[in-house]
C-alpha cells in the first residue's frame, strides 16, 4: 500500500471522525467502510484504520465523493416519529418503506441515530451529524431509550428480575434493566422498559427468554426528547438547547 503523507498530529483527526462529523455515516459505520476500500485520501484508498487527516488541508474522498465538512450552524437533528411497518435504513432493495419516505426529497442527507425494527414505531433522531450520532448511539454513554411494551400472557413483577439483574441474551451479558407493570388485560401485560443499550432484537428476545413473546414496541423517549405530539410519519427539528440536553446526558457539555 501506498504510505500516504504526513501530518501535523496536533492538527490531525482520524479518518472515521471526520467522516462522523461530515454526515457520511456514525464512526462504526464510517470504520467498515474504511475496511471496505471505498475511502481514499489524498488520492490513496485507504484499507486500515488509524490514519489521520488535517481538515481543510487533506482531500477525503468517500465512494467517489469529495467530503466536505458542515458548518456548525448547518448541523442538525430531527426527531421522527417512524410508523410501523418501516425500514430504518436509507434505501431498501425489496421497495419498502424507509424513514427517507418521510422527509422531503431535497433535503440534506441525515442518517438514523439507532435503529428501530421493522415492526416497531416510535421516536427515532436523524442527523447529519455523526460526532452527535457517536454520542448519542454508543452504549458507554448510556443514554436512557423508553419504550411501552406490550407481551402476551400475565408477567409477574417478580419474573423480571434477571432482567434488573442484567439480562444474557444469545449468551452475552447487557446492562441492567428497568421495567414496570402499568396494566394488565385478557392475557395481555403492558410494561414500561428502559434501556440503556439496544442490540439488535434485545426486548423481543428477553421478554421471550421469559416465556412472554412481544407483541408491540413503542419507543417514547430518547434520553430528555419525548414523542411529544408527534403522529406516525410526522418529523421535528430539535432546537439548539435540545441537542445540547442530549449532550450534556452523555458527558459531553461542549
Amino acid at each position: 500500500m501506498t504510505s500516504l503523507p504526513p501530518v501535523v498530529e496536533n492538527a490531525a483527526v482520524r479518518i472515521q471522525k471526520v467522516m462522523a462529523q461530515a454526515g457520511i455515516a456514525s464512526r462504526r459505520a464510517a470504520e467498515k467502510m474504511i475496511l471496505e476500500g471505498i475511502v481514499s485520501l489524498n488520492g490513496q484508498t485507504v484499507t486500515e484504520l488509524g490514519h489521520r487527516m488535517v481538515p481543510g488541508r487533506d482531500h477525503l474522498v468517500v465512494d467517489g465523493k469529495k467530503v466536505r465538512l458542515p458548518e456548525v450552524g448547518q448541523r442538525k437533528v430531527y426527531a421522527l416519529y417512524k410508523p410501523k411497518n418501516c425500514i430504518t435504513s436509507l434505501s431498501d432493495p425489496e421497495g419498502r418503506r424507509t424513514i427517507v419516505d418521510y422527509f422531503p426529497r431535497k433535503s440534506q442527507r441525515l442518517f438514523p441515530v439507532g435503529r428501530l425494527d421493522y415492526d416497531a414505531e416510535g421516536l427515532l433522531l436523524l442527523t447529519n451529524d455523526g460526532e452527535f450520532a457517536h454520542r448519542i448511539m454508543h452504549p458507554r454513554f448510556k443514554i436512557a431509550k423508553s419504550y411501552f411494551v406490550k407481551v402476551r400472557g400475565l408477567i409477574q413483577f417478580s419474573e423480571m428480575e434477571p432482567l434488573r439483574r442484567g439480562p444474557v441474551i444469545d449468551g452475552r451479558s447487557h446492562m441492567p434493566v428497568q421495567s414496570k407493570i402499568l396494566h394488565q388485560r385478557n392475557d395481555k401485560t403492558w410494561l414500561e422498559v428502559i434501556l440503556h443499550e439496544g442490540t439488535n432484537q434485545q426486548i423481543k428476545k428477553m421478554f421471550l427468554g421469559l416465556g412472554y413473546p412481544v407483541l408491540k414496541i413503542k419507543r417514547f423517549r430518547i434520553g430528555s426528547i419525548d414523542l411529544g405530539a408527534l403522529r406516525p410519519g410526522e418529523h421535528r427539528i430539535l432546537s439548539k438547547e435540545e441537542r445540547q440536553q442530549l449532550l450534556d446526558l452523555a458527558g459531553n457539555p461542549s
